[in-house]
């Protein structure tokens, strides 16, 4: 098959051709219709995360068709339409045993612990567990960004801010999880306030829902969402993952107000400033939010398929194989609008 390899952090990756794999019992090769290139895989290119092992294959937000099936797999059968949490649980371990796939203590990443997406063909364990069917109704690019930025989104937003009607939600950075988010919070019920440094972001943020928009290179971030929401806001995400934009969100909170830590905090960025003076002073709760369990993505489906939430508005630029190295290289320079999703292979 065809795939996006590197054999060195940091050095550009080539499509090359490599072996095709093969399921493990529980397990089955997908043949890969889309997959979203996202800063996570950037921060994995770079050599932030120690589950990496070269030479590799990155890519983890995907969808298509169960190509080869395991013979231990009961639920799953070639030419399913499917998609995958990017967190693979063990289906063994207390977390997966109390539903908590998403934190499991054995799990497994596709372009992570073990060659992803960003090819033809990709293998997923424990089918059973964690793979989830796609409505016939939705294309596979917009499938494709489920698995990580919307998912992981409505788990922040839905599940750990138990976000609810008319109460103030920040969201700070626009890319593909911020937007997400803006769009899940609105969907709700809350009053968003975006925050980025791209007005073409912002400007987009605003169609999908939010109320204000806050341009955090022309001022007072906290202040301003202050300002707006007369004392604070009631729940505050840092999507982007960043210690200016993690501190942000916690200063612009209102007393009892919960932070979500979205955005990946890795590299130099692994300790950033936290105002602990007002954690403790106003009560605040600091919580972080890592992928969503593939039984919690029927809610999320509901909400699509009914119209409240249409994630096909957030794709962006849908690219190929040749042209993923490139696009992987450049995630941290911001410059698209919405998820870059490779189609053609």
């Amino acid at each position: 098959m065809k795939a996006v390899l590197f054999e060195k952090f940091r050095e550009a990756p080539k499509v090359v051709t490599v072996s095709d794999p093969t399921p493990d019992p529980h397990g089955v090769v997908i043949k890969v219709e889309a997959t979203g290139v996202c800063r996570s895989d950037w921060h994995g290119w770079m050599g932030h995360d120690s589950d990496i092992h070269l030479p590799h294959v990155p890519g983890h937000e995907l969808a298509g068709i169960v190509e080869a099936v395991g013979k231990d797999v009961v639920n799953w059968k070639r030419g399913d339409r499917v998609t995958v949490p990017f967190i693979s649980g063990c289906g063994s371990c207390p977390e997966c045993h109390a539903g908590h796939q998403q934190v499991c203590l054995a799990q497994e990443q596709p372009g992570f612990t073990y060659w992803g997406s960003f090819a033809e063909y990709v293998m997923v364990h424990k089918a059973d567990l964690n793979l989830v069917a796609l409505p016939e109704s939705m294309d596979f690019a917009t499938a494709a960004s489920l698995g990580c930025r919307f998912a992981t989104s409505f788990r922040a937003v839905v599940d750990q801010g138990k976000v609810s009607a008319g109460q103030w939600v920040a969201v700070h950075g626009c890319g593909g999880v911020g937007l997400s988010a803006v769009m899940i919070a609105n969907a709700v019920g809350a009053n968003v306030i975006a925050i980025d440094i791209d007005d073409r972001k912002l400007a987009l943020a605003k169609e999908l829902g939010a109320v204000a928009a806050i341009n955090g290179a022309t001022g007072d971030v906290p202040e301003a969402v202050i300002e707006l929401t007369r004392g604070g806001a009631h729940v505050s995400l840092d999507a982007l993952g960043h210690p200016v934009t993690c501190f942000n969100s916690i200063q612009n909170l209102k007393p009892r107000g919960k932070h979500v830590q979205v955005g990946l905090m890795l590299g130099e960025h692994t300790t950033p400033q936290v105002p602990m003076a007002k954690v403790i002073g106003k009560e605040l709760e600091i919580l972080g939010s890592h992928g969503m369990q593939a039984h919690r993505y029927g809610a999320m489906l509901d909400m699509i398929i009914s119209g409240k939430l249409d994630p096909s508005r957030l794709v962006g630029d849908r690219i190929s194989l040749e042209d993923a190295p490139a696009a992987l290289m450049n995630m941290d320079r911001f410059q698209s609008i919405g998820a870059t999703v490779i189609t053609s292979f």
